[in-house]
């Protein structure tokens, strides 16, 4: 990103650039490092990961993570809150969870011999709400979230409440054990920003595993920056340049995913959005002041995953949506 000093003022191709966001932009890459670091402290291997986590941080969307049980999902996502310093909730979707038990419901409490409403807030009112096994959850529940996620905002009866700034869901699924799940409507995948697989350690990996967590003390994370500084991050994503080729190849994937072939129904305008916002996070967090063509490549499988249907013929013959993506992205 170039950034311009006009007299005393400093100027991005977006416009003015505050004192506050200059200097949190000389020090993002030191940031990322040390975020990684303090990660790493619980969390073995899984770099890739992280890094899609971060990128859906930073551009400020919701993410759905799916893995095998026991791959450290939870712990991943709580070790992330704990080096961001943001509040953090965690909802266990199970068949029986109700709306009211997300968004909070109105209470009447007498004081002074006079009854008055009071609202309790959910646990979706938090900066990063991890809704474990959401798919668990019964459609009506799952509806609930909706409004949280799109319009960062509650509505409980006749009143409206705010959610406050950065909020993120992190969701988990797991591609087994279907009995008695309610698969999510391409709807509300819609909504998440990334879908980010998570995979078996390697052996060594698995090893470093055993040896941390069988010993006496568990290790512990950090905070790295603060709320403020996350909020600054997030508005220096939006001013990374990014060419006018690379934004014409995203569309053109985008487009290029509705007639290709084997695909029943393709990516939706959100995919486009998300596309850019996504690479320009990635280029923040590798430190560079550009987009580059590997950013795009490298966030169209979580970007389209989730957002691209397959023909019963293609799942029949054993294609993988992220096969149809790397012939997408190798077309452009």
């Amino acid at each position: 990103m170039k950034i311009y000093k006009k007299g005393s003022l400093y100027l991005t191709e977006g416009g003015e650039m505050r004192d506050d966001l200059i200097n949190i932009y000389k020090d993002a890459p030191a940031i990322f490092e040390t975020i990684r670091e303090e990660i790493g402290k619980v969390v073995v291997g899984q770099k890739a990961v992280v890094e899609q986590i971060l990128v859906g941080i930073l551009a400020g969307g919701h993410i759905l993570l799916e893995s095998n049980p026991g791959l450290g999902k939870t712990l991943l996502v709580k070790t992330i809150a704990s080096t961001t310093g943001l509040h953090f909730s965690r909802i266990q979707c199970t068949p029986d969870l109700m709306p009211a038990d997300i968004t909070g419901t109105t209470l009447i409490e007498e004081v002074e011999g006079s009854k008055h409403f009071r609202f309790e807030e959910g646990p979706i009112f938090a900066n990063i709400v991890l809704a474990d096994e959401i798919n668990r959850a019964s459609p009506r529940t799952q509806s609930a979230m909706l409004e949280a996620m799109q319009e960062k905002q509650v509505t409980v009866g006749k009143n409206t409440y705010r959610l406050e700034e950065p909020f993120f869901v992190l969701a988990t699924q797991n591609p087994i054990e279907m009995e008695g799940t309610f698969p999510l409507p391409e709807a509300q995948l819609d909504r998440f920003l990334l879908k980010v697989f998570i995979d078996y350690p390697s052996p060594e990996e698995e090893y470093q595993i055993m040896e941390r967590y069988t010993g006496h003390a568990e290790p512990k994370v950090e905070r790295v920056i603060t709320r403020r500084e996350l909020l600054s991050l997030q508005q220096l994503v939006r001013d990374v340049p990014i060419s006018d080729d690379l934004k014409r190849a995203a569309i053109k994937a985008v487009v290029s995913s509705r007639s290709w072939e084997g695909v029943e129904y393709g990516a939706s305008p959100r995919a486009s959005i998300g596309l850019i916002l996504a690479s320009k996070a990635r280029a923040l967090l590798s430190g560079r002041d550009y987009v580059d063509r590997a950013d795009l490549e490298v966030m169209a499988r979580p970007i389209f995953r989730h957002r691209i249907i397959l023909t019963f013929d293609s799942e029949r013959r054993g294609v993988t949506t992220d096969q149809v993506i790397s012939e997408i992205m190798k077309a452009i």
